[in-house]
């Protein structure tokens, strides 16, 4: 039985930023991405707690972590992984989707404060197509308090899952999605909590269009990591990131999807590259 504990660093604007903790040895901090708490990467940080000390922080609007705050951009949240990094000492960084976006952001603005990044299929905007259509849609619902319908419209948007579920219509899913969240259980209060802070990792997103070149200033040693199975747009944006980052490692996994690391992936497949990647001495 692995005994996680709770801590919390303060972000510069006074925000509590909470983390779970777990293992023993360097420290590594496990950031998650939209539609994700802290509590999705238990398994990944189980899977690493011989091996490494794991820190999860809860992003702002989620779970041990306060709200976003009326000033919310990438400086947010670059300011709380910075706080997560100097309270813990890590200096090592996985993450996850929006995730891996603040990563990005907080290596080129504070490269001071960390050794090496991996990232998961960060989907940054490149080309002209954007992936971002759907955003209209989920904001017009969240607005009207459509829970069901702009958690629907998250994921046929995105196409973070790509199964049979999500390929149902919307005329059976969002009837399915509102049985769903009117749950007493944690797993409906998490989701509820967590369709509305995609509103903030969509900006993230937003934000990177035409910054692309921008990460190339990033000197650290970086693994790229994605699924065989995820949505095309991701690898395209795998693939811009691989050619501006100079110490670039890419890696594709075989068989999976954006949520691999995931308690409903496969992170023994992610922790795995993770245990090779981080085993490397860090830069002096």
């Amino acid at each position: 039985m692995i005994d996680w504990t709770m801590d919390h660093a303060v972000s510069r604007d006074g925000t509590i930023i909470g983390y779970r903790q777990v293992g023993a040895g360097p420290g590594l901090v496990l950031l998650a991405g939209g539609m994700q708490s802290s509590r999705n990467f238990t398994q990944l940080g189980e899977l690493l707690a011989d091996r490494f000390t794991l820190h999860l922080p809860d992003r702002r609007g989620r779970g041990l972590s306060g709200p976003p705050g009326p000033d919310y951009g990438s400086d947010t949240e670059v300011d709380d992984l910075s706080a997560v990094l100097a309270q813990t000492g890590a200096r090592d960084v996985f993450a996850l989707s929006s995730g891996a976006i603040a990563t990005l952001w907080t290596a080129l603005r504070r490269p001071q404060a960390l050794d090496r990044i991996a990232l998961y299929e960060p989907p940054v905007l490149v080309g002209t197509r954007s992936s971002l259509d759907f955003v209209p849609r989920y904001e017009r619902e969240l607005a009207a308090g459509n829970l069901p319908a702009a958690m629907v419209t998250v994921m046929k948007g995105t196409g973070d899952r790509r199964d049979w579920f999500t390929d149902l219509p919307r005329l059976l899913l969002t009837p399915m999605m509102g049985m769903a969240l009117r749950g007493d259980g944690e797993e409906a209060a998490a989701i509820r909590e967590l369709v509305p802070t995609v509103h903030y990792d969509l900006q993230l997103v937003a934000a990177t269009a035409g910054q692309i070149q921008r990460f190339g200033a990033i000197r650290m040693p970086v693994l790229l990591m994605g699924g065989d199975n995820s949505n095309p747009y991701l690898s395209k944006a795998l693939d811009a990131l691989q050619h501006e980052l100079p110490q670039a490692e890419r890696v594709e996994l075989k068989g999976i999807g954006h949520m691999a690391s995931d308690n409903v992936g496969k992170p023994r497949l992610v922790a795995s590259e993770l245990r090779r990647f981080f085993a490397s001495p860090p830069r002096v």
